[in-house]
């Protein structure tokens, strides 16, 4: 059995524990909990036997096997190196921190030097597994549309541009590359990160965000060609309860990840 820690107990931390306790598994524990020092006493309570702290180096002293990131781009930032120069496998669903190439470059030779591996979770994002065949057949272009209501993008650029609750029909807030996307959105635009770093790059994935007045979750759609195929894939789910600039089952591809890596059938 494998040793899992995970960083987050925000939305999608907990999205991630609720759901493992409804379906726990043979192959994995949750050894370490990092969070916010205001967070500890509920997380506590909640965890019994993990080690639930906010000090990364007891975090890391847990000896997880492999680290889930559920806390945003900084986290991913500030533990990268460390947890990939441990040895541990690192999944990020974070993957906009990927967009600044020096940063995953030294997140790389980490893993290099310490036998760890960066690992996206791609149950979020359906058909990155024919992007990246397309990208052996030649790709030519790849487009992401991310589509949310107009609430989704308080806090966010648009705001100095749009009056997002005047909005009545659906606008483009931004057209621009995956990394433009990933840096000047970095809590909406993941997905579109993801995308592009499984077909042409983030300087050559074309990204459109759009709010939608009539959108009652998140909408992704791909559109790909290559030299010998098309690929139009669209998923709509409904928002993250906790935080609507997230889709809901985005903790749950950590979970389909883990368990794709853990059995004898996989997919890959």
């Amino acid at each position: 059995m494998k040793n899992v820690g995970l960083i987050g107990f925000g939305g999608i931390g907990r999205s991630i524990l609720d759901a493992w306790a409804k379906l726990p598994s043979q192959d994995y524990r949750l050894a370490a909990l990092l969070v916010r020092p205001r967070q500890l006493e509920d997380a506590r309570s909640l965890l019994p036997g993990v080690v639930v702290t906010d000090d990364f180096a007891a975090f890391l002293n847990a000896k997880p096997d492999i680290v889930v990131e559920a806390a945003g781009q900084p986290a991913v930032r500030e533990a990268a190196q460390a947890v990939l120069h441990a040895g541990c496998d690192f999944f990020v669903i974070s993957t906009g921190a990927l967009a600044d190439e020096a940063f995953r470059e030294a997140a790389l030779t980490a893993a290099k030097a310490g036998g760890g591996h960066l690992i996206i979770p791609v149950g979020a994002t359906t058909g990155l597994d024919g992007l990246l065949a397309m990208r052996q057949d030649g790709l030519i272009s790849v487009t992401y549309t991310s589509t949310k209501p107009p609430k989704a993008w308080i806090g966010t650029p648009a705001e100095k541009t749009f009056d997002l609750a005047a909005i009545r029909t659906p606008t483009v807030i931004f057209r621009g590359s995956a990394r433009e996307a990933a840096l000047n959105y970095p809590k909406n635009a993941n997905l579109a990160a993801t995308v592009a770093l499984a077909s042409l790059g983030l300087d050559k994935t074309e990204v459109q965000l759009v709010a939608d007045p009539a959108a009652t979750g998140n909408t992704g759609k791909i559109e790909a060609q290559s030299e010998s195929s098309t690929l139009t894939v669209i998923v709509a789910g409904r928002s993250s309860a906790a935080n609507p600039k997230t889709s809901a089952i985005t903790g749950m591809s950590v979970l389909s990840a883990l368990a794709n890596r853990a059995a004898l059938l996989t997919f890959a």
